[in-house]
Formats: C-alpha cells, structure tokens, sequence
C-alpha cells in the first residue's frame, strides 16, 4: 500500500518546483533589462506628456468597478445554471422513459 504513494509524492514533488524552475531560467535567458527615466516614462504616440498618467479616481469609479464585477460574477453563475438546467431536463426525460431502471 505505502509503494503507491511514490508516485504521487514525486508527482507533487514534481508541480511544485517546475514552476520555479521555469522561473529561475527565465530570468537566466532573458536579457537584462535597466530601466532609464525615458523607458519608465508613459508614452503618448511620440508626443511629451502634460501631466502625469498615474491620476486618481474619483470614489464613483470604484462602486461602478465593484458593481460590474458582482454583476458578472451573477453571470457566470446564471449560465452555469443554464447549463444545469440543461442537464437536469434531460435526466428527468430518461427517467420518465425508464431508461434508468437498470440502475
């Protein structure tokens, strides 16, 4: 019993470090990147910007944010249940045909 559990501990062994191995020899092969005040500066079609592009927004912003993102999360839920629904319908018509009576 305890020979079966080789695999699976290498197995996990093995998905937590290939994530930092790939990483690690990103970083090794990229190239090296220095950052001056010209690449770090927001660029506007070739033209020098006005004013700084790191403005604030206004608390509005943020409920209209926070609404959209709960309103689409009530959609993904909305089209799962479709889904289910789907399922559900189909499941209901087998087992009115007896389909289901080996079971």
């Amino acid at each position: 019993m305890r020979d079966l559990y080789g695999p699976v501990l290498i197995f996990f062994a093995v998905a937590a470090v290939f994530p930092f191995a790939t990483l690690w020899v990103a970083k090794l092969v990229r190239p090296k990147f220095t950052p001056t005040p010209e690449k770090v500066m927001p660029y506007e079609c070739g033209i020098t910007p006005e004013s700084d592009a790191r403005g604030r927004y206004t608390v509005r912003f943020y409920i209209i944010a926070i609404l959209f993102v709960i309103f689409d999360v009530e959609t993904i839920f909305l089209e799962m249940l479709v889904f289910l629904g789907i399922l559900l319908v189909g499941y209901v018509w087998l087992w009115k045909r007896g389909a289901l009576e080996w079971v």
